[in-house]
């Protein structure tokens, strides 16, 4: 038995402990199989794929979706298949971006590829009777009366139902830091949150034992976690990296790329060399074999439609090292002269993509990355996200703030924090200079600084990566979830996951960065032309 109603701090704060940490804990439980289930999100599910299968646990991808931001009612959502990770993503892209969304609508269509669990009377009682669903039962104090009456109405219907004892926190001491979490979340204080803003106490990750010895009694009914483990095992990421072909490639997307390269190279080296040609050729086989030909061809791309606009721009980074990259004018730095490597930027021995980084002035990023998201259609293409989380600073500021201290008193102290981790705010004072005069070893400030390190990165939001965005073959939503950034009002969409899992799903993103000296150089252009 093993739980599948399991969150990771990646329920914003609400819950409590990192995928590494509930991981370890499967580990030390010896189980075979875990599920994640953070509510309304898939931001840490691919972390956690990876995690899991390096410990050879079998990792079950899931979401807990609400009805609405007001309307806790659940369901929780686990894929059997890779069809059913699509819809998982699809289905928290609708939970996040549409204000219309209607859970029980979702509840009521098939969908064979998922298994659903849920507690709620209603939802099995309008549920399609084709899909896989079970009732959860939970059996603690606060929820012992809803679960026995669910057992009833699940065998008048003939409903399977499974045992589940919510994982929100590793141990029952962690709920004084749920309780931190849920007052930064209300923006009110500790002493302030009710009881139905708080999760059970009981919600900590329970053994195998304490789970058999809740469930005894109901032994006989339940249907096994491990029938439901058997039913979900699959593979996420693809062989290969996943990057959209080159729509204007003609005859194909090789032959088009091998003539521009060689067009290049003709006006950056009229009088080439063997040597070069020999290094110009190695560069266009290894591109090749390793399937980035369509990559730099769309690099190319936007590169030629910002000079088509009259734009400045800069190619940076280890793709200066690339002759194919100088030939196609993504860069203007000579590699061979310089003695650039091309293989600090890209080789046969590395599985990592290229990495191209373009410069826009301020002024024109935008213009571009609207010009990325029209030719490529608004369904196959998003602005990544970046997770905020807490640094020592806002740790302790949010922490003290949940605690009642006045703002005042806060910025006092807080401007004497230095920029670190969380986890160095009790020991401030003997790590760094500025911090002397701090005093911590007194309440309630002792309190505070040890539970405000105790969130030292703990995501609090998503925003919009510098510059990174991410183009996809198919649908993004087949890859991916999305949601709307931070700041709502300006209509931006953003990856759920962050660079890192997005390349882990064997995605590419394209860095278009905003670098002011380039408007700046525009300006000063503009200004000397018309002087003069």
């Amino acid at each position: 038995m093993f739980p599948l109603h399991v969150h990771s701090y990646y329920s914003l704060l609400t819950a409590t402990s990192s995928i590494d940490d509930l991981l370890a804990q499967a580990k030390e439980y010896k189980l075979n199989n875990l599920a994640l289930t953070d509510t309304n999100g898939m931001y840490g599910l691919i972390k956690f794929f990876n995690r899991a299968k390096e410990l050879n646990i079998n990792p079950l991808l899931g979401t807990l979706i609400t009805e609405s931001d007001l309307d806790n009612r659940y369901a929780i959502f686990i894929a059997k298949n890779r069809y059913g990770y699509q819809e998982l993503c699809k289905l928290i892209t609708a939970r996040k971006l549409n204000q219309d969304f209607y859970l029980q609508k979702f509840l009521k269509e098939f969908h064979p590829d998922l298994i659903i669990i849920t507690p709620e009377q209603e939802f099995l009682n309008s549920i399609n009777p084709k899909n896989n669903c079970f009732g959860e039962i939970i059996l603690t104090k606060r929820l012992s009366n809803k679960s026995k009456s669910l057992v009833n109405f699940a065998t008048q219907k003939g409903i399977k139902v499974i045992a589940s004892n919510p994982v929100y926190f590793l141990k029952q001491d962690d709920f004084n830091i749920h309780k931190l979490l849920r007052a930064i979340y209300k923006n009110t204080t500790i002493d302030n949150l009710t009881e139905d803003e708080l999760v059970d106490k009981e919600f900590y990750f329970k053994s195998t034992d304490e789970l058999k010895k809740i469930f005894n009694s109901f032994k006989d009914i339940l249907v096994s976690t491990e029938e439901i483990a058997n039913q979900c095992i699959f593979e996420l990421k693809s062989k290969n990296f996943d990057f959209p072909t080159y729509p204007n490639a003609y005859p194909d997307s090789y032959t088009f790329f091998h003539k521009i390269v060689y067009d290049g190279f003709e006006k950056k080296y009229p009088n080439a060399t063997q040597s070069q040609k020999d290094r110009l050729q190695y560069e266009i086989d290894v591109i090749a074999s390793l399937n980035f030909i369509d990559y730099f061809l769309i690099v190319w791309d936007i590169v030629q439609e910002a000079k088509r606009r009259g734009m400045l721009y800069i190619g940076r980074g280890s793709a200066a090292n690339s002759m194919v990259a100088y030939c196609l004018e993504l860069t203007q730095v000579e590699p061979l002269s310089n003695n650039l490597f091309f293989e600090r930027f890209l080789n046969r021995a590395r599985s990592n993509p290229p990495d191209v980084d373009i410069d826009f002035s301020w002024k024109e990023r935008d213009e571009m990355i609207k010009y990325v998201f029209e030719k490529y259609g608004y369904e196959n293409v998003a602005m990544i996200s970046t997770h905020v989380t807490f640094r020592a600073r806002s740790a302790f500021r949010e922490t003290a703030k949940a605690f009642g201290i006045s703002e005042s008193e806060i910025s006092d102290y807080s401007r004497k924090i230095p920029w670190t981790n969380a986890k160095n705010l009790p020991n401030l004072s003997s790590l760094f200079p500025e911090s002397k005069s701090l005093d911590f070893q007194k309440e309630p400030w002792k309190t505070i600084v040890n539970l405000a390190s105790q969130i030292a990165n703990f995501p609090r939001y998503l925003s919009i990566h510098p510059g990174g965005i991410v183009i996809t073959p198919s649908k993004i939503t087949d890859y991916c979830a999305l949601e709307y950034a931070k700041n709502k009002g300006l209509g931006l969409i953003i990856t759920q996951p962050d660079m890192y899992s997005i390349e882990d799903l064997g995605l590419i993103k394209i860095d278009l960065l905003s670098q002011r000296s380039l408007g700046v150089l525009r300006d000063t252009m503009k200004s000397i032309k018309k002087k003069s």
